[in-house]
């Protein structure tokens, strides 16, 4: 009988598990620490069939039990459950040899599914678990940030070639560095290149390196990015505006594994994982004939897409109060918080500039913003004045993040113009429908003809034609 065994602190974890493979009429069992479920183990000759595990529980983790596990029992796969969602942890999963990393809060029909899939598959993932440093900054626990962390690590023992796509600020090169991290490259050198920083005729020789006396200035042999790279990885960002002659040598490169440097007859071996990045639609600009749709097919083995700022925004708490938190570091000075009110503010701000704009903001406040505790009001001034471009979840935090705005900037008046803006908004919005017919508005909005007459000239609407044959009275 298939057994499945729950681990975790939470008991109302164990117990919606519980009652949700009871449906299902899957056999379990559950332990409230990872001690109690590694002694079971140890005495018994038959292990579960499929394990769900916390990380942070009480004496040991979840990964160290996942690591006894897969030490003894290889086969059975282990899924790794978790409320800290960051990529260490999705990473440290995939590479201990869980079959999946499920985020807290998750959708129990999801989890349900999940368990029945383990019940079907058998793992093929071993190894050991190993320490790691990861770049903190890569933090989220949107969905579509985790999506991210499983990429990782999945690709954890993968040589392959990866595309990046994201826009500026998404946090590309960081991802870039955690692929190399967290890659059987680790120890040789991570080489990033931004290819439209550098100019076209200086490129190849950046790329490639160069012969001495190959042309005017080389007056010795200089080696190129792809050798210093040797055994590593080579990031080459903003991909898309490499130019085409390049794009050519860069295909063969990855083609056949060997390279010339500027003024060279000798081939070099090219042992180096290439991972790519840009904002632009390459699909856009290898129909449009600016991108060779051979080498678009090279470097788009594997595609992470990074998620702008906007898609994520439950993810602008833990963002803010880390980069506080390292500026105050940086600048040796207590770190700030901020109020529940400025944090919504930010959280409905379309942040062109994404995850790089959040953090210079915090950089600014921590130097900037008077208190310990950062209100809208201490916002940079571009910021407090410019009207949300991006409608929150609902009016009523919409007119709460207003409400914010001119409290700030407009002490006094704050009540008298949100009621005033209100009321012409109703207004204007049922004399739309009505055609202007103002008789018709205030039987929409539930008012009496007068009062829609009296608030039309008290609001300055009088210049809102009515059409011709209107008037006040019933007709």
């Amino acid at each position: 009988m298939n057994t499945v065994w729950i681990i975790d602190d939470d008991r109302s974890i164990r117990w919606v598990l519980e009652k949700a493979l009871s449906r299902e009429e899957i056999n379990h069992r559950s332990f409230a620490s990872a001690n109690e479920a590694l002694e079971e183990l140890e005495s018994s000759s038959q292990p579960p069939n499929v394990m769900l595990s916390d990380i942070r529980m009480p004496g040991e983790s979840g990964l160290t039990l996942l690591q006894r596990v897969k030490t003894r029992f290889p086969q059975v796969p282990v899924i790794i459950m978790t409320a800290y969602s960051d990529l260490e942890s999705a990473v440290s999963a995939f590479q201990g040899g869980a079959f999946e990393y499920l985020p807290k809060p998750f959708d129990v029909d999801q989890a349900v599914a999940l368990v029945r899939r383990a019940l079907e598959q058998s793992p093929h993932q071993e190894g050991a678990i190993e320490e790691t440093t990861v770049a903190p900054e890569i933090l989220g626990q949107a969905p579509s940030m985790q999506e991210v962390f499983r990429a990782i690590g999945r690709l954890s023992q993968s040589h392959a070639t990866v595309m990046i796509n994201g826009e500026s600020g998404t946090g590309k090169e960081l991802v870039a560095r955690a692929l190399h991290r967290h890659s059987p490259r680790r120890d040789a050198p991570f080489i990033a290149i931004n290819t439209a920083a550098i100019p076209r005729d200086l490129l190849e020789s950046e790329l490639f390196g160069h012969e001495r006396g190959a042309f005017t200035g080389a007056a010795t042999q200089r080696r190129g990015r792809f050798e210093q790279a040797a055994d590593g990885t080579l990031f080459l960002d903003e991909i898309g505006d490499m130019p085409s002659e390049l794009q050519t040598r860069l295909l063969r490169v990855l083609s056949d594994g060997n390279f010339y440097r500027v003024g060279g007859h000798q081939p070099i071996r090219a042992n180096v994982r290439v991972i790519a990045a840009t904002h632009q639609d390459l699909e856009e600009r290898v129909r449009q004939g600016l991108f060779r749709e051979d080498l678009f097919h090279r470097l788009n083995v594997i595609r992470l897409r990074l998620p702008p700022l906007r898609e994520r925004r439950e993810d602008v708490p833990i963002l803010v109060r880390h980069f506080l938190l390292r500026s105050a570091q940086e600048l040796s000075v207590e770190s700030k918080r901020i109020s529940d009110a400025a944090q919504k503010y930010l959280q409905a701000m379309p942040f062109p500039g994404n995850v790089r704009q959040l953090e210079n903001l915090c950089h600014w406040l921590t130097v900037m913003a008077p208190g310990q505790v950062i209100e809208v009001a201490d916002l940079p001034p571009e910021m407090r004045d410019q009207p949300m471009r991006e409608s929150p979840v609902n009016w009523v935090d919409g007119l709460g993040l207003e409400a914010d705005r001119l409290i700030s900037t407009a002490p006094g008046e704050v009540f008298d113009r949100l009621t005033k803006e209100f009321e012409r908004t109703l207004i204007r919005r049922a004399l739309t429908a009505t055609g202007g017919r103002r008789i018709e508005a205030a039987q929409l909005l539930g008012i009496g003809r007068n009062t829609i007459t009296r608030k039309i000239q008290e609001l300055g609407m009088d210049d809102d034609r009515s059409p011709p044959g209107d008037s006040d009275q019933e007709s």
